[in-house]
């Protein structure tokens, strides 16, 4: 993240640069210099997630409700000296920063197949070394900040700038975060999450001003120094040659230094010593060998303004404009000139695809071998696919999901109503197991279902909309490109409603209409009697098993009990319980279920917001419904053949309600002919893991 070997150059060569500071002094210095203003830091949520995460386990899918009392302690300690927090998380990917995206995506894959080798190995969890986030863990950080009460913003471009932006406008305290880039935006003050002690409220700030004397800049070259290292927007690759011949003819090396801090140096000099000479005469182009990149390294540069600042590298008439990929972006950082939300999009892609794969999977490997995942997608991709799309969407409905989406009070709609695109990071799964399918199909077929009542042109139409672009991992995806995922009609009683009477109407019985919508984006129309009748939060929950169990036909009669009992469980059990609870081993098949059933709940974010919200938000979160480690306990006691009474902790109550949620989702996956048997029925049959 951030700018190549910055971090690095810092702490070894630059370390006057990072200096101890007390949030509750600082505090106390900005009410006595803003009397009435609330001390206010802006925190960049994305780089706090893994300071956030403190449970031991994490494996196991994620222990939920140890995470949420960290977060409401980490609010707590800052409410408690006065300090207002606002959180922003990242709401879109850049196209730009696509390249970047996709090579960290890659990189977790590699993680995570060791993470599972060391599993299978020890039969326990890896390290602090090698930890790796739960699946699921910045979109439920978003509903966890919120239901504290905390103001809690999704970003409209990459979240740094938005960050910066905020920081600037409003006179904060300062900004919170891990990302080197915050020392190139010339904003507010940038404090480092990795180094807070949250029981002194004592953390490291990192000051721009002081690099900028060490390196013999100013503030306003720091962008230019950014993009010639490498960041973010520009490949490091892109101008490594002229960083050795910066190198070369740097007279100042210092033997303290590595090459990397050397290279900053060499870099840095010539910025100050030769570029400077002719700052304002000549173009950047004809100062730096920028070739066919120039557009690129333009906006590279410009991306670091923010509202009402200019570059003086920037050699321009006020209506001067870069224009790349068909976006424009202006030289001085103007927020009115951004569009706020496109209503037409053109686009055309080619797409070509290894021999005898499915284009629409575009896969290089085949995505199951052992097991059938219900496929109901329209596939008439041939391996030339031309797309073609315009949306035309009603104004005000995307004005409504804009809002929801910059509230963080929805994920994915309002990308798929604005550019088509979406994309879903890696998830702990086992690309070795050829018995269970990755999340990224099995929740496909819901996707492809909200797309079309997003993008279908409204009630009862025949028409489903264009295809969206998934950048989605899973095992043997190269991510080159984009799935092209068409939408899937839906069967509606009645017909499909129009957005603007799920979102906007008032009428009686459209709670109703709502919740018909959800259920027949799952396909599951049919069972809506028995899942009605279950009480909150069990609702969500089953519904979700019922499409697992239908779309997943290696899943058992023993994994339904162990899904059941740890939700039972969890209602009532102490956050330190759950904590001190020890495992016998580590099971993989156990840790890539957990995976599957975080991924659901996501899934349910995205409907539950696409049909106007017919179930609080709540009753999905994972902190009411899911504990990786009791999951983990019960799915071993499970396998070992334990009755429901030893499964529910012989809770009298608990074992009505067990019996009650199986019979309810059995009998529904009975009316979509899928039977749930026991593993002991089949598992000759079944080669998968175990």
């Amino acid at each position: 993240m951030g700018v190549r070997g910055l971090h690095g150059f810092v702490a070894s060569s630059c370390p006057h640069v990072c200096t101890v500071v007390n949030f509750k002094e600082l505090a106390e210095r900005h009410r006595s210099q803003h009397p009435g203003g609330t001390p206010t830091i802006v925190v960049d949520a994305m780089c706090c997630l893994r300071y956030w995460y403190t449970p031991e386990s994490w494996v196991c899918g994620g222990q939920w409700r140890e995470y949420y009392s960290s977060l409401r302690e980490f609010v707590r300690t800052f409410t408690a000296v006065g300090i207002k927090l606002i959180f922003f998380f990242d709401g879109m990917v850049e196209q730009s920063k696509r390249d970047e995206w996709v090579k960290r995506r890659l990189k977790n894959n590699r993680e995570i197949a060791k993470i599972f080798h060391y599993i299978k190995s020890r039969r326990e969890q890896p390290g602090r070394n090698m930890f790796f986030i739960p699946s699921g863990l910045a979109i439920f950080t978003r509903f966890a900040l919120k239901a504290l009460g905390q103001e809690t913003l999704c970003s409209l471009q990459e979240a740094d700038y938005e960050v910066a932006s905020y920081g600037f406008q409003n006179n904060c305290l300062g900004i919170l975060g891990e990302d080197t880039d915050y020392l190139i935006y010339d904003t507010c003050p940038y404090f480092s999450i990795s180094e807070l002690s949250l029981d002194s409220l004592d953390t490291v700030m990192l000051c721009r001003e002081k690099l900028c004397q060490s390196l013999g800049l100013h503030l306003a070259d720091l962008p230019l120094l950014a993009c010639l290292l490498g960041n973010d927007v520009i490949p490091e690759g892109m101008f490594e040659s002229f960083r050795y011949k910066c190198l070369t003819s740097y007279a100042s090396v210092r033997e303290s230094c590595d090459r990397k801090g050397n290279v900053i140096l060499a870099v840095a000099e010539h910025i100050s010593k030769v570029l400077r000479l002719h700052q304002g005469e000549k173009k950047l182009e004809e100062m730096l060998p920028l070739g066919p990149n120039k557009a690129l390294f333009y906006k590279g540069v410009a991306s670091y303004l923010l509202p009402g600042q200019k570059s003086p590298w920037f050699i321009q008439k006020p209506e001067d404009v870069v224009t790349l990929d068909k976006q424009v972006l202006s030289m001085s950082s103007d927020p009115e000139s951004k569009q706020e939300f496109p209503v037409c999009m053109d686009s055309e892609s080619k797409q070509k695809l290894p021999v005898g794969t499915d284009p629409e999977f575009n896969l290089e490997a085949p995505m199951c071998t052992n097991t059938e995942v219900k496929q109901e997608d329209p596939v008439n991709v041939g391996p030339e696919a031309k797309h073609q799309v315009t949306v035309v969407l009603d104004p005000e409905i995307l004005k409504v999901a804009r809002a929801q989406h910059v509230q963080a009070e929805s994920y994915l709609v309002y990308s798929v109503m604005s550019s088509g695109e979406v994309e879903c990071s890696n998830s702990l799964e086992d690309a070795t197991d050829q018995a269970l399918p990755s999340q990224a199909f099995v929740y496909r077929p819901v996707r492809q279902r909200v797309y079309s009542l997003l993008l279908g042109g409204g009630g009862g139409g025949s028409s489903t909309g264009p295809a969206v672009k998934e950048w989605f991992v899973y095992s043997g995806n190269p991510l080159r490109q984009p799935d092209l995922v068409r939408p899937l009609q839906m069967n509606i009683p009645g017909g499909t409603p129009s957005l603007r009477q799920l979102w906007l109407s008032q009428e009686p019985g459209i709670q109703a209409q709502r919740l018909d919508t959800l259920l027949a984006c799952f396909d599951l129309s049919s069972s809506r009697e028995e899942l009605q009748a279950v009480e909150r939060p069990f609702q969500a929950l089953c519904c979700l098993l019922v499409y697992l169990f239908v779309q997943v036909d290696t899943l058992c009669l023993e994994d339904l009990h162990a899904f059941i009992a740890q939700a039972l469980c969890l209602q009532g059990k102490p956050t330190m319980e759950l904590a001190d609870l020890q495992l016998d081993h580590i099971d993989p098949r156990a840790v890539q279920l957990a995976t599957l059933l975080v991924r659901g709940l996501t899934t349910l974010v995205l409907v539950n917001g696409a049909c106007g919200s017919p179930w609080e938000m709540a009753d999905f979160m994972p902190w009411h419904l899911f504990d990786g480690k009791l999951f983990h306990q019960k799915y071993l006691q499970s396998e070992k053949g334990y009755t429901a009474e030893v499964l529910v902790e012989q809770n009298r109550s608990h074992v009505t309600r067990f019996h009650t949620l199986k019979s309810v989702v059995c009998k529904a996956c009975g009316k979509e002919s899928r039977p749930i048997v026991s593993r002991r029925h089949w598992r000759p049959h079944h080669a998968g893991q175990s």
